[in-house]
């Protein structure tokens, strides 16, 4: 029987709303994310068009918010406000305060905030930004992401990045007397000769510093990056497996759980916005390059949206987004739905399946059931979620879930 003749009524999951922040002072030799290198002219010393920019992300806003009116739970009558925002980029520090708080002003204008929404800004720890730290904590950004990456020199320079270990320490100092409650650490390890002490050592560092959540994962070489077309020696299999192995236990004897792959966090201090992602949640995306998922409840579709990459292209045509829109086949949304689940350490609910695909359980049961009998998936019948064997080997589970064929 085909998945489509199956379909079952969606609900509607939270909303979260994505901001991309497209410049950054200098481009990383292992980022493939959609960022640019700001270009200081006479005409932009900043290096970039902020007022336009910020102009386009409204217009952008306004167009999808213009979709999400279809998106309303008929049982209350009532739209659905916004859960969780998160600016990533890029640098979305290089913006000025009052220009993000423009942005943040004009959503809640648009759509509405949830009580105790959570706003998230990734930020470097660069001086430059981090004299902005208390202004964006007085218009609402209520947690802050610092891209730190590694706190030895050595790495950092291998990295291309442009703080030195001493402005990284600083920065997260400043973040807290700033009054920032939430705070993530990014890190990454299997860098570019680095030894398992090496990694322990940034670890110990940034749990020194008593933050609520660390972001801690793996360099992995992507294409399109300069460390693709000349590859730095990276450290050998056994080491990277030392690295995972030391480096949890030490997150885990701080009182920092896993719950995603790259995710470590103090009791409730998950990050909203990005549970809301493996959780098959709606969120916004709006940005040069920024992409979004969109439940239409009349139409019982499920939408991804994509926006052009360029900055200048997406500044152009800001006054109607170029922007593509695909509906996601039913077919298609089972291997969706079980990706972005299974990244979560404590898996998610089993009803989630049907609410947020439209399609009954029994579409993927034989495929969970296959992967329980493997010691991949557990056992337990409220929820979907890998066995300790299943997360070792995530990468084997998803693999296996593309080859079956239940929901061809």
């Amino acid at each position: 029987m085909e998945t489509s003749s199956l379909r079952t009524q969606i609900t509607l999951p939270p909303l979260s709303l994505y901001i991309h922040i497209p410049w950054c002072v200098q481009k990383c030799p292992y980022c493939d994310f959609n960022s640019h290198e700001k270009k200081i002219t006479s005409s932009m010393p900043q290096g970039f068009d902020e007022a336009a920019y910020i102009e386009a992300l409204k217009n952008d806003l306004l167009h999808d918010a213009d979709y999400l009116e279809t998106s309303i739970n008929r049982h209350t009558s009532e739209p659905r406000k916004i859960r969780s925002i998160f600016f990533g980029g890029g640098t979305p520090s290089l913006f000025s305060p009052s220009g993000i708080e423009d942005i943040l002003n004009f959503a809640e204008k648009t759509i509405g905030f949830e009580n105790n929404i959570e706003i998230t800004l990734e930020a470097n720890p660069g001086t430059f930004e981090q004299e902005k730290f208390s202004h964006y904590f007085q218009i609402g950004i209520n947690r802050l992401s610092i891209g730190i990456q590694s706190f030895e020199q050595k790495h950092l320079e291998k990295l291309g990045r442009i703080h030195n270990s001493d402005e990284a320490k600083r920065a997260i100092n400043i973040a807290k007397e700033a009054g920032f409650k939430r705070i993530n650490i990014d890190l990454m390890h299997g860098l570019p000769e680095q030894s398992v002490d090496n990694a322990i050592n940034d670890l110990q560092t940034a749990i020194a510093f008593s933050p609520q959540h660390i972001s801690w994962y793996q360099l992995t070489i992507e294409p399109n990056t300069v460390f693709y077309r000349q590859p730095p020696p990276l450290p050998a299999d056994d080491v990277l497996a030392d690295i995972q192995y030391h480096g949890h236990q030490l997150l885990v004897a701080n009182g920092f759980e896993q719950y995603e792959i790259s995710a470590f966090s103090r009791t409730d201090e998950q990050s909203i916005h990005n549970q809301n992602y493996w959780e098959f949640g709606d969120y916004i995306g709006i940005g040069a390059g920024a992409h979004g998922k969109l439940t239409n409840i009349e139409k019982q579709q499920i939408i991804r949206t994509q926006k052009t990459r360029l900055p200048e292209h997406y500044i152009q045509k800001s006054k109607k987004p170029n922007a593509r829109y695909t509906v996601v086949e039913a077919d298609e949304l089972p291997i969706e739905f079980m990706m972005n689940a299974l990244r979560l350490n404590q898996g998610v609910p089993i009803d989630f399946f049907s609410q947020r695909t439209g399609l009954p359980l029994q579409i993927v049961a034989p495929a969970i059931k296959r992967l329980q009998q493997q010691g991949l998936l557990d056992t337990n019948p409220q929820r979907i979620v890998t066995t300790d064997l299943g997360r070792r080997f995530l990468n084997t589970v998803l693999e296996k879930l593309t080859e079956l064929d239940e929901w061809k």
